[in-house]
């Protein structure tokens, strides 16, 4: 019978202006969480380096190939025998003017597993000069993603993404027990939002979710939240990385909890198709 205790741990790195720095914090987290019993590592958003300039996003980005940091955790990953979640880098685009905001699963010999391009991007307008515009600089992905792995399957989505729930419902009505939610949330999004919307996530679909996100200031100006969390499929909270800056959080999570919770609230079987009535018919009648 395959292995279905998993333990698990979330790194909260700060954003790092460049690769080496982002690594080098993302290396020593990973190599603590490990020691702490960590099968698989979970690293948040934008966790190869993050800046911005004005309302944009300016991270240090490298084709998928060459990028520093991807080859540092491949490396790290097959020599320490462990699975990653490379929560998201910046990887070059199709042209020059934007990059990709993607993220990788890598498995325990240093493979790829998957890719996932953020589909939707934080184009925000909190007030008039605290203003985010992603799409000035990432190219949007199109294509969800899911992963079988030996303990079972997962879903990757990436921070904005997080308030979209019919992704994470596809997601789980293809078998996503897992849903990874790598983040760099802002301090004030996360103060609101946070905690609510990942527990919505993991009660609705009855899955695990598990949230690395960075904390502290952006080179450049913005902050994220941090509050990694690890939370079950019925909603409750396993661990959370509060306010501390370069930690990390570990839980062992049983994925038989999955089918218990989809037995009691089986939702996912009742999902239905639907008309909407916008009141026209009734108008035409």
């Amino acid at each position: 019978m395959k292995k279905r205790i998993l333990n698990i741990a979330c790194l909260q790195t700060r954003p790092r202006p460049d690769f080496q720095s982002a690594l080098d914090e993302a290396l020593g987290l990973a190599e603590q969480a490990i020691r702490a019993g960590s099968e698989f590592i979970c690293l948040p958003e934008y966790c190869g380096g993050l800046k911005t300039e004005g309302s944009s996003f300016a991270p240090p980005s490298a084709h998928e190939d060459a990028h520093p940091v991807l080859k540092g955790l491949r490396d790290f990953a097959s020599t320490r025998k462990v699975f990653i979640l490379v929560g998201s880098i910046a990887v070059d685009g199709p042209s020059q003017e934007k990059i990709r905001n993607r993220g990788f699963i890598i498995d325990d010999q240093g493979l790829i597993l998957s890719r996932y391009d953020k589909i939707h991007l934080f184009d925000i307008k909190l007030s008039e000069d605290k203003i985010y515009q992603e799409s000035a600089t990432v190219h949007g992905g199109n294509q969800a993603s899911i992963c079988h792995m030996p303990f079972g399957i997962v879903g990757h989505t990436i921070c904005y993404d997080l308030r979209f729930p019919q992704l994470y419902r596809e997601l789980a009505q293809f078998g996503a027990e897992i849903l990874f939610v790598p983040a760099a949330f802002t301090k004030k999004t996360g103060e609101a939002h946070w905690h609510v919307l990942n527990r919505a996530r993991a009660i609705e679909n009855g899955a695990f979710v598990v949230a690395p996100c960075a904390i502290g200031k952006v080179d450049g100006g913005g902050e994220s939240y941090g509050h990694s969390l690890i939370i079950n499929p019925w909603g409750e909270i396993l661990a959370d990385g509060g306010k501390e800056e370069s930690c990390f959080i570990l839980a062992a999570i049983d994925l038989d909890e999955v089918q218990i919770a989809r037995s009691r609230i089986p939702s996912l079987m009742h999902d239905q198709s639907f008309k909407l009535n916008t009141g026209k018919e009734q108008e035409a009648a």
